[in-house]
């Protein structure tokens, strides 16, 4: 697997009779934490409360508020060494980058780990985790250490949180339901390729609304519409709900020193709920009491306040986080993934830069294709055939052989081409978003590390 994916990464801690633990992520996590790895959930939960199988997961949250993947581990041998081989394997698997924040279980045992491992990261409890537990002991040892999951007391660092309930469902979702009493090996690793390529087209989905749907703006602020253009649907919505909100909290100056003005910004009506937001007129900046931009990366409405009052129009660059964005991506992220890999950032070795190169030229052929019926059909007509092609040297590069559904490039159904009563945007619609699901799926099948992945059939 490795020798076909450079960027699969795996160890195991045993002898050479008994494998005590293992732990495994490939090049697309990795490249992922590359990406968003400033946040990450390390989930002990399925140890303890849904298998017998010890699965830990390493996990984060993508520029559409999804939870991402980063890692997972069989850890049949817990002990304290057993949790800092495994953080240690797993930050050396993400090139020595340590997260900015981690949240975990209250659990002695990945508390010391994390302490001990990664002693520059802030870490948290899982509140989800936390309000599972009894009555009783939220009332006594959890208050006193309610500074590790209490929101209030973490709002300083930032944890990618857009929604307390949201937020936390996010960070243990990914293999929600994988796991039971009666799960095998087998169905463990057969569940977790389809929840994998579930949360991939989850992904896919969404980066396509995102960059061809326009979102629906409330209000004449340029600050709005630029926003629209930077952020994914779902930051740009949060975002959105920031913007509208300053119309009902206005910002009253309480002390003006020249070049930092202070600002008491309160809802009509619920004064006692002010916060504080102090303006940097020299340097056009601002940092709210809420802390919310600190702990979420997204600006808040005490701050867009001031910004009104004080005509500022446009979104300064240094609030607008990359990560949250379209192009989360794009630019360093498409260089340091790779080297970090021990590849040449433009190295055709490395199954990430296969990616990238070949998922740009989809996007330029999904616009050329798109622009009338004419071109839409010889762009599907050339699709098809490009997937024969494919299929065909993946299959040389193996030595194996198609049979005739799949040599035929999976048997494509293009209904909606022999379809002519159907209108002309419905079939740039169409083609635009099957298209670009088409080529990630043959990305998919080109550089996955040694798994057979079916061509799908398009469907309406």
């Amino acid at each position: 697997m490795q020798a076909e994916n450079p960027g699969f990464f795996y160890a195991t801690e045993g002898d050479s009779e008994h494998c005590g633990n293992v732990f495994w992520t490939d090049a697309t996590s990795r490249a992922n934490y590359s990406y968003f790895g400033d946040t990450v959930r390390v989930d002990t939960s399925y140890r303890t409360n849904r298998s017998k199988i010890p699965f830990i997961t390493f996990t984060g949250i993508n520029h559409h508020a999804q939870p991402v993947l980063f890692g997972c581990a069989l850890l049949l041998n817990e002990s304290d060494n057993s949790f800092i081989w495994l953080l240690q394997t797993w930050l050396q698997a993400m090139s020595g980058r340590s997260p900015v924040s981690i949240t975990c279980d209250p659990d002695r045992l990945i508390q010391m780990a994390v302490a001990q491992v990664l002693p520059e990261a802030r870490s948290r409890f899982c509140r989800w985790s936390i309000f599972r537990q009894t009555q009783e002991k939220l009332s006594n040892s959890l208050y006193n250490i309610r500074d590790q999951w209490v929101p209030i007391y973490l709002r300083d660092v930032f944890f990618g949180e857009l929604s307390t309930v949201e937020h936390n469902d996010a960070l243990s979702l990914f293999f929600d339901g994988l796991l039971s009493t009666s799960t095998t090996i087998q169905l463990l690793i057969k569940q977790y390729e389809k929840t994998i390529s579930s949360w991939h087209e989850k992904e896919l989905k969404d980066d396509f609304d995102s960059s061809n749907t326009t979102p629906v703006l409330k209000t004449p602020s340029p600050m709005e519409k630029q926003a629209a253009n930077l952020y994914t649907r779902r930051i740009f919505m949060k975002f959105q709900g920031e913007l509208v909100e300053t119309l009902a909290n206005p910002a009253t100056i309480v002390d003006d020193s020249g070049t930092i003005i202070t600002y008491r910004v309160a809802k009509f009506g619920e004064e006692h709920k002010a916060h504080t937001v102090r303006f940097n007129a020299f340097e056009m900046k601002a940092t709210c009491s809420c802390r919310m931009f600190e702990f979420s990366g997204i600006i808040c409405r005490h701050v867009l306040s001031v910004f009104r009052a004080k005509n500022v129009l446009m979104l300064p660059p240094e609030y607008v986080l990359k990560r949250w964005t379209r192009n989360a991506k794009t630019g360093v992220g498409e260089s340091e993934p790779d080297s970090a890999f021990g590849l040449p950032s433009n190295s055709q070795d490395s199954p990430i830069v296969r990616h990238n190169n070949l998922r740009q030229e989809a996007v330029k052929y999904v616009e050329e294709g798109a622009k009338s019926i004419h071109v839409y059909n010889v762009a599907m007509s050339a699709l098809q055939e490009a997937s024969k092609r494919v299929s065909a040297a993946k299959c040389k590069n193996s030595g194996t052989t198609l049979g005739t559904s799949e040599a035929n490039g999976g048997n494509l159904e293009m209904h909606a081409v022999e379809n002519q009563s159907a209108s002309c945007l419905s079939r740039v619609r169409y083609f635009k978003l099957s298209v670009f699901l088409y080529i990630e799926r043959l990305l998919i099948f080109l550089i996955q590390e040694n798994r057979y992945v079916e061509l799908f059939t398009l469907q309406r």
